[in-house]
């Protein structure tokens, strides 16, 4: 009876912990509802890092802090998606995926997309156009 007991208990808490850890929702993000700010900064699931973006172009940076000496700010596109005579405020903004690595810049003004990858590794790090 105390092998059955433990058995519904274990299997109880593995039920639970699975609907916990699902994966499939992609993060909240939490943004400032005002549209004329320059940069927003995007938070990933990696606790650590964070992607930087000009609203205004498209240009991103990935932003690691730490609470030792592993921080730095590093480049994951320096390319105006849009001439300078048609920056915007706010007319880029980022959208989470469920994969932890990747994220949707839309320009919010013509609709054109791109698929954003962050990386620890620079050579995983990349922004393609969704066509």
């Amino acid at each position: 009876m105390k092998k059955l007991i433990i058995s519904i208990f274990i299997l109880i808490a593995h039920i639970s912990f699975a609907q916990n850890t699902n994966q499939s929702q992609p993060p909240i993000q939490n943004i400032s509802t005002d549209n004329n700010v320059v940069y927003r900064l995007f938070s990933t699931l990696n606790m650590y890092t964070f992607i930087k973006l000009d609203t205004r172009n498209g240009q991103m940076w990935q932003v690691q802090w730490d609470t030792k000496s592993n921080q730095f700010e590093t480049p994951l596109s320096l390319v105006y998606l849009v001439s300078e005579e048609d920056e915007k405020n706010g007319r880029f903004f980022l959208y989470p995926t469920t994969n932890i690595y990747n994220f949707i810049l839309v320009d919010q003004i013509d609709g054109r997309v791109w698929q954003v990858q962050w990386s620890l590794e620079a050579k995983n790090r990349m922004v393609v156009p969704i066509k």
